[in-house]
């Protein structure tokens, strides 16, 4: 007794809130409330432009889920395990949950698709029809009624009318809870879901109107907390940017499909939040990888930006998301100089001041990549500043990473200046992240050429603590890196041909081994140039220089 106490007693406020609220909707008392008109039909169907995946469509025929570019079995009773702590995490929960799976039967279209999706279907209603914490979370909730609207047809084509009868009747109760608890969900990029469930629960399902003016007073609410004023979204990964952009899409088409007049700050996030997208992208069409994004899949990003209808070119400069893109001959530097948003987002990633580098469609300077499951090994190693082709002092992140003990806390001062003269572009930039620890602060400075074939750098680390820094610079899986000149510089391999020589000044140069997950499910060995060297109490200086080898 004593120790439920104790327990009890460091509960927040918030997360106690939470532990009541959760009792009482498991209650059959709160399921009768959740009961009332059962539409007979819909009011048509949401437009739905994105292709499936017919290979996950076929996994998911032969008992196998694929997710994150790993492939899962699922046994017989596949929603008896997919809960948060099983079937490979709470990733793969949502995954599941969220019947996002439902567009790959459908685009595969067979006979055999069809049975799957109504099988998965009905036995997901026997398992999760009644509330659960897992299935019925406002994001989760949201992007499975979306899931269902979209493909009715689907499901009726395999299940007749009364499975289909028997769907509504779930997707009008989970309409009406999720219009009573999307309000105060957790407010990051997961919270347009449970929009967009709103939204089209308001438009095609008869009963639920309110549903729609919810949905919108709500989305108006989020735009402007989270889209910021230069198009990009409030946490700082470009996969996110994409994901929320996509959504935006839909919420628009879903209107416009149903004649309802699009929000005026609707359109305005859309058009500002497609060039940031642009942005982010390489040479490759993929994007950038920072704060937990991965490179994605460029056929994807096309479609996305082709249905925002936004013409607005790369933006060079954002500060208020905090990156800035630096472009001249075929080289792109992409540079993250904004203060981590660390508070409750175990997605962050203590990259500040960290950069990437592609030249042409190649990548040459990489961060890591990232892991989708927080609950695998590799997650935490992937948000660590070493992680991140930035400078690191004595093993220790630049900030510290929230987690399960505590939000983390941010540099306080990230700070920017950019200048431009005769096509060359120059960056200065620092942050505070090590002065609470160390009494350091790092400063970083960039120059590209006009040509693009001159990068330098220079590193700094001014105060008086600290025992040894380590600069590092990751490179691509595909860029093929040597040690010259007696260990003073490093020669550089591009895949395409051409290449890179590196020298510095200010401590040892030397290539380790490194790893790359920049998509979904894949490790891919790697190297790094690193400089390391002491601190003595008298701070650090340390330049580099990447220059283009002519051929």
């Amino acid at each position: 007794m004593t120790r439920r106490l104790n327990l009890g007693s460091r509960l927040s406020p918030a997360r106690g809130w939470r532990t009541f609220r959760n009792l009482l909707y498991a209650t059959p008392l709160y399921g009768l409330t959740l009961v009332g008109r059962t539409p007979g039909a819909v009011r048509g169907s949401p437009p739905n432009p994105w292709p499936g995946d017919v290979t996950a469509a076929q996994a998911l025929i032969e008992g196998a889920f694929i997710h994150g570019g790993r492939r899962m079995s699922l046994d017989d009773e596949p929603w008896a395990g997919a809960t948060a702590g099983q079937s490979g995490g709470q990733a793969v929960a949502a995954a599941l949950h969220g019947f996002a799976w439902l567009n790959d039967l459908a685009t595969l279209g067979s006979p055999e698709a069809a049975q799957r999706g109504h099988a998965l279907t009905a036995s997901w209603l026997k398992t999760h029809g009644r509330w659960s914490a897992d299935a019925w979370r406002a994001h989760i909730l949201g992007e499975r009624l979306a899931n269902w609207l979209v493909h009715g047809k689907f499901l009726e084509r395999a299940g007749g009318e009364d499975f289909h009868g028997e769907v509504l009747r779930s997707a009008a109760r989970q309409a009406r809870h999720l219009g009573r608890v999307a309000a105060s969900a957790r407010r990051d990029f997961s919270l347009f879901l449970a929009i967009k469930g709103l939204v089209y629960g308001g438009v095609c399902l008869p009963g639920f109107e309110n549903g729609l003016d919810a949905g919108l007073r709500l989305l108006n609410r989020e735009i402007e907390h989270q889209i910021l004023p230069d198009g990009g979204h409030i946490q700082r990964n470009p996969s996110l940017q994409l994901a929320v952009l996509s959504h935006l899409v839909d919420i628009r088409a879903c209107l416009e499909a149903a004649r309802v007049e699009v929000p005026v700050d609707l359109q305005g996030a859309i058009d500002r939040m497609a060039p940031m997208l642009r942005s982010f992208r390489h040479g490759d069409g993929r994007l950038a990888l920072f704060n937990d994004g991965n490179e994605g899949d460029e056929g994807f990003i096309d479609m996305v930006l082709a249905q925002a209808g936004a013409k607005g070119r790369p933006i060079s400069s954002a500060p208020h998301t905090g990156f800035q893109r630096l472009a001249t001959g075929r080289t792109l530097i992409l540079m993250d100089t904004g203060a981590p948003l660390a508070a409750g987002d175990d997605r962050v990633h203590a990259g500040t001041l960290s950069f990437e580098m592609s030249v042409g469609k190649d990548r040459l300077v990489i961060n890591c990549g990232a892991e989708a499951d927080a609950e695998a090994e590799w997650h935490e190693a992937l948000r660590a500043t070493a992680a991140h082709s930035a400078l690191v002092v004595d093993d220790t992140n630049s900030i510290e990473l929230p987690d399960a003990s505590g939000p983390g806390a941010p540099p306080s001062v990230v700070l920017c200046n950019r200048r431009e003269a005769d096509g060359n572009i120059w960056i200065e930039s620092s942050h505070d992240g090590y002065v609470g620890r160390f009494g350091l602060t790092h400063g970083r400075h960039l120059y590209l050429s006009v040509d693009g074939g001159d990068l330098r750098g220079l590193d700094t680390l001014t105060g008086e603590a600290g025992r040894a820094f380590a600069v590092r610079f990751h490179l691509h899986p595909e860029v093929r890196a040597s040690m010259v000149q007696d260990g003073e510089a490093v020669l550089i391999r591009m895949p395409r041909g051409g290449g890179w020589r590196f020298l510095c000044a200010g401590g040892i140069l030397a290539l380790e081994e490194s790893v790359y997950r920049g998509r979904a499910g894949e490790a891919r060995r790697c190297q790094q140039i690193v400089i390391s060297g002491p601190l003595s109490g008298e701070g650090a200086v340390i330049k580099w220089r990447f220059t283009r080898i002519e051929a």
